[in-house]
């Protein structure tokens, strides 16, 4: 993992880190690192793709998505 994306993570100003705390609470939700980027499925089902520079990726609806900056969204 890139640092850029665990700063926008783990920090609590960063910008992911609303998405980091609801992931620790939903146990349908999993995480795999490939590439730098973080990988967030639901049951099995890939829902996004942060990355630490680039803007993240939006694989499916899901009510985590409405978590991340609007702006982030473009």
């Amino acid at each position: 993992m890139c640092s850029h994306l665990q700063k926008k993570l783990f920090e609590e100003d960063g910008v992911y880190n609303p998405v980091w705390k609801a992931m620790q609470k939903d146990g349908e939700l999993t995480a795999v690192v490939r590439s730098r980027q973080l990988h967030i499925y639901r049951n099995g089902k890939k829902i996004m793709v942060l990355a630490g520079k680039a803007a993240p990726k939006i694989i499916r609806e899901d009510s985590l998505s409405e978590l991340l900056p609007k702006e982030l969204l473009r």
